[in-house]
C-alpha cells in the first residue's frame, strides 16, 4: 500500500548508473515539481552533476505541489533504507526532516535552503545548508538603485524600485532585506515598493504584480518568487521596463528563445544550489559532512554571486561597476556586515574545518 502511495504522489528521476557500481546511493527529494527555471531545477542540476561525475546512484523525486502528500513520500523514501543520504530543501520540508531524524537514526539527511532546530531535535543525523542570499541581494539592491538614479532607456532617472516574493517566508524575507539595504546603501532616499504572490508557481500573479507596480513608477523589479517570477519578466518586456531574477540566470534563460525579454533583464542573484548539493555528496563520499550542524555559503565561498553578463550590464558605467565591485569585496571581507534574517543563528562559515558524523 505504501509503494502504491508513494507511486501515485511522486514523479522519480532514476540515472543510468546500476546501483551495484556505485559507493553511495542519494535521493533529493523536490517539494514540488522541476520546470520552474529556477530553485528546483538547480537543485536537481547539482544531482545531475553529481551523478555523471561521482560513483553515486541518484533519484530525483517530484513530491508534486500538493503538501499533504509530502510527509508519506518523504516517509517511504527513510523507511525503505535503500538510500545513504536524503536531500530535501526549504522550511516546509524541516518539520518532517526533523521528525524523520528521530525515527530513523541510522538515515542520513541534508536539508538546503534551510536548517533544522538542533535545540529543539534529535538532529544529529542532519546536516543543514543556508545560503547568504542576503549577500547577493544586497549587491543587487546596490546595483539596481545607482541605475534607477542614473536612468535606463525608457527609465526616467529617480524611477522607483519594486520587490515581489513568492511567499512570505524566512528565505524570502532575506533576500529583501540584503536587496533595501543594499538600495539604501547606493542612495538613502530609494523608494522600494513590495508585495507577495503568495504563491511559487504562478505567473499570472507575478505579470499581475508587477504590472502594478510598474504603473506606480517602479522602474525595476526584483522578484524572488520561483516559477511566479516568469510572469514579472514578462512584463518587465511588455511595460519597458526592467526586472532582477534570483535562482538561475534569467538573462540566460531567455538570450536565444526570447531576445525582447532577455533585454530586460538586468542580472540575477544565483543562489548556487546546484554547486551547494554537489559539495555536499563529495563530501559524503568522503566522510566529511558536517551532521549535527549549520553550515552557511555566501559571495565569499562561492554560495552566491551576481551575473555580470547581460546587455544590459554590458552598457553599465564604468564608474557604477567600480562602486559595485568595492562594495562586493568589502562584503567579502566583512567590512560590510549585510543585514539579514538569518544573521542571528549559530552558522558555521563554508571553510568551517569541524566536521563530526553522527
Amino acid at each position: 500500500m505504501a509503494l502504491l502511495y508513494l507511486l501515485l504522489a511522486v514523479t522519480a528521476r532514476t540515472d543510468i548508473r546500476k546501483p551495484g557500481n556505485a559507493q553511495l546511493r542519494v535521493a533529493l527529494f523536490i517539494n514540488g515539481t522541476l520546470g520552474d527555471k529556477s530553485f528546483f531545477d538547480s537543485a536537481a542540476h547539482g544531482m545531475d552533476q553529481a551523478r555523471k561525475t561521482l560513483p553515486v546512484f541518484a533519484k530525483i523525486i517530484e513530491g508534486g505541489v500538493d503538501p499533504t502528500r509530502w510527509e508519506a513520500a518523504l516517509t517511504d523514501l527513510a523507511d525503505s533504507g535503500e538510500y545513504d543520504l536524503i536531500i530535501t530543501g526549504t522550511f516546509a520540508m524541516v518539520p518532517y526532516v526533523q521528525k524523520l531524524a528521530e525515527e530513523f537514526p541510522e538515515n542520513h539527511f541534508m536539508v538546503f535552503d534551510a536548517a533544522v532546530d538542533y535545540q529543539k531535535c534529535r538532529c544529529k543525523n542532519v546536516h543543514s545548508m543556508l545560503f547568504r542570499q542576503n549577500e547577493g541581494a544586497y549587491l543587487a539592491g546596490f546595483l539596481a538603485q545607482k541605475l534607477m538614479q542614473n536612468g535606463l532607456p525608457d527609465v526616467v532617472p529617480g524611477s522607483g524600485l519594486g520587490v515581489i516574493g513568492g511567499m512570505q517566508i524566512s528565505v524570502i524575507e532575506d533576500f529583501f532585506t540584503g536587496f533595501r539595504a543594499g538600495a539604501k546603501a547606493a542612495s538613502s532616499d530609494a523608494q522600494i515598493l513590495s508585495q507577495f504572490a503568495n504563491s511559487f508557481s504562478d505567473p499570472a500573479a507575478g505579470k499581475d504584480i508587477a504590472k502594478a507596480q510598474y504603473a506606480r513608477g517602479v522602474g525595476l523589479i526584483f522578484h524572488a518568487a520561483g516559477a511566479t517570477g516568469q510572469g514579472v519578466n514578462e512584463a518587465a518586456a511588455e511595460a519597458r521596463r526592467y526586472a532582477i531574477g534570483v535562482d538561475i540566470d534569467q538573462y540566460a534563460l531567455y538570450r536565444v528563445s526570447n531576445p525582447q525579454r532577455a533585454a530586460r533583464i538586468v542580472t540575477s542573484v544565483i543562489k548556487n544550489v546546484d554547486v551547494g548539493i554537489l559539495r555536499a555528496v563529495q563530501q559524503q563520499l568522503a566522510g566529511s559532512l558536517a551532521y549535527g550542524q549549520i553550515e552557511s555559503l555566501g559571495l565569499a565561498e562561492g554560495g552566491v554571486r551576481l551575473v555580470r553578463d547581460s546587455d544590459v550590464m554590458a552598457k553599465v558605467p564604468a564608474e557604477v561597476l567600480k562602486s559595485l565591485n568595492e562594495t562586493e569585496r568589502a562584503v567579502i571581507e566583512k567590512r560590510v556586515q549585510v543585514p539579514g534574517v538569518f544573521t542571528q543563528m549559530p552558522i558555521a562559515s563554508g571553510d568551517a574545518s569541524v566536521k563530526s558524523k553522527p
